[in-house]
């Protein structure tokens, strides 16, 4: 399913003598950071094989964005094996490539959708699962699903495999004003201004869609919330998101270090 990236096809950037300063303490600590964002998704099931891909800007850049290696799970994943890419598909630092899906969805979105400073696409099943079904696929009801409300698209155009720069457009235009899209037939890509609120959103996200289809499976109604109370609720969710987010991250940080510490490496 996940395909090598074809660099021939690939644009090339004029590869001038200035190289960007990739070592300081700032872009490590992203590197980290998103290392233990794809360790903590394994644990969850968040990932499907080799299929999946978050990637961030990398600090101080707006051309440069650090991406998952094609062929590794994302329990395999360390601080030290993320790629930085530019938009024209060069790995600037690292060994390997980006997955070829993994370029062209995130390459363009970041580059057309620049408040996206994270992007994280998965395919984990509760969320895809309503991605698949007739209608919006988050039902307001939980009031984890009130995190979300008022920030949800809904990509209903399925087109195959995004392996090229067109399809990659298409997706990035069909964002909007979202942070969470839904992609029909496919998955969810959660877009954030840092790595700590993307995976917060991510985690929260697949959980409201466990417990919506926890409650579909009753065959009873499930009812939505009263969308005054739904939106008192977000505005609540929402002052207070960006530093819950933060210590959501630096949680699974220490759990990881205890447990799983060569995810730092």
């Amino acid at each position: 399913m996940a395909h090598s990236l074809n660099a021939p096809a690939v644009q090339k950037g004029a590869a001038g003598p200035n190289q960007p300063a990739l070592e300081s303490e700032e872009i490590w600590q992203a590197r980290v950071d998103l290392a233990a964002c794809f360790r903590m998704a394994a644990r969850h099931g968040l990932e499907e094989g080799i299929c999946n891909h978050f990637s961030a800007m990398v600090p101080g850049y707006d051309d440069l964005f650090i991406v998952n290696p094609y062929g590794y799970a994302f329990r395999e994943l360390t601080a030290s094996k993320l790629l930085i890419c530019d938009f024209f598909g060069n790995v600037v630092s690292g060994d390997g490539q980006p997955e070829a899906t993994a370029f062209y969805i995130h390459a363009r979105i970041h580059k057309n959708v620049p408040r996206a400073r994270a992007a994280f696409h998965t395919h984990m099943p509760y969320a895809t699962a309503l991605s698949m079904t007739e209608g919006d696929p988050l039902i307001f009801a939980g009031q984890t699903a009130l995190k979300f409300y008022g920030r949800t698209a809904f990509d209903r155009n399925y087109n195959g495999l995004a392996l090229d720069e067109r399809e990659g457009d298409r997706i990035a235009a069909a964002i909007g004003d979202a942070d969470i899209v839904f992609m029909k037939h496919h998955g969810v890509m959660v877009l954030a201004p840092n790595i700590a609120e993307a995976w917060d959103d991510l985690y929260y996200l697949e959980r409201a869609c466990q417990v919506q289809t926890l409650a579909l499976s009753t065959g009873r109604q499930v009812l939505p919330v009263d969308p005054p109370i739904a939106e008192a609720a977000y505005r609540q969710m929402r002052e207070g998101d960006p530093e819950s987010a933060r210590l959501h991250l630096e949680a699974i940080k220490r759990t990881l270090a205890v447990e799983e510490p060569r995810f730092a490496e």
